[in-house]
């Protein structure tokens, strides 16, 4: 329970703190916009790094030279835990937005921080207001900043792992429209960081695995037309052989 109780000091101190930074960040931004960029997300991965070690989590990272470090990508991942977003953006080498649900924009301080890393915020109830979002982050990705999607569209709350939910087709038009490389990310163990044992943080191993990138456009047909379950099956060979 220590363990969560600092975390949470920890993210209230940095959150008002941060608000002098904003000003910073927002004049850096009128001079340097490229600079304001990387500056608020070496900030805010450093405060994810703080977390992470407030934790103790047990960190095992697997292929992460599969990154291009040179363009834009769309990291597509499982999701069991609200540390799935703590220990993979802590790691991302260029800018990277997340696509996350619209509550979050109710969280005062946080919301703005993700407005500033490109975050995408997805009415999960509204098909029109979603697409828009979508063609949004497409936008984005020609940009040149990288995407992160969790296509199960929320926490897979199954026994393991592997029990994932249905990936949703539409998240995958992010690739097929702009033609950037997938990264699949498979992670284990991050739920018994702390949702296994709400409200306490243990200290657990985890697992990051980075595959190969992606290119839809080399893909067999049948695979491009069922590219959700193409993708979720290797992240599926990923998670199996962190179980073996």
């Amino acid at each position: 329970m220590i363990r969560t109780i600092l975390i949470i000091l920890f993210v209230i101190c940095f959150l008002i703190l941060s608000i002098p930074v904003f000003l910073v960040e927002w004049l850096l931004g009128k001079v340097n916009p490229r600079a304001r960029e990387i500056s608020s997300l070496r900030i805010v991965q450093w405060a994810l790094k703080v977390i992470a070690w407030l934790s103790g989590v047990k960190l095992t990272v697997i292929g992460e030279e599969n990154i291009p470090k040179d363009v834009p990508v769309l990291y597509i991942s499982n999701h069991r835990s609200y540390f799935d977003i703590i220990l993979t953006y802590a790691r991302c080498p260029r800018p990277t937005g997340y696509v996350a649900k619209k509550e979050m924009l109710k969280i005062p301080l946080l919301s703005r921080w993700m407005k500033i890393l490109h975050c995408q915020f997805l009415d999960r109830k509204d098909i029109r207001a979603g697409l828009k979002t979508i063609l949004e982050t497409i936008e984005l990705v020609k940009s040149g900043v990288s995407i992160t999607i969790f296509p199960e569209g929320t926490r897979s709350k199954g026994e393991s792992e592997l029990d994932m939910l249905p990936f949703h087709e539409g998240s995958f038009k992010v690739a097929t429209k702009t033609g950037c490389p997938i990264i699949p990310i498979a992670i284990t163990g991050s739920s018994a960081i702390f949702e296994d044992h709400f409200p306490s943080v243990h200290v657990v191993p985890v697992t990051i695995e980075y595959g190969a990138p992606i290119y839809t456009s080399t893909l067999p047909k049948e695979d491009q037309k069922a590219l959700g379950q193409y993708i979720q099956n290797v992240i599926k060979e990923m998670l199996k052989a962190h179980a073996g």
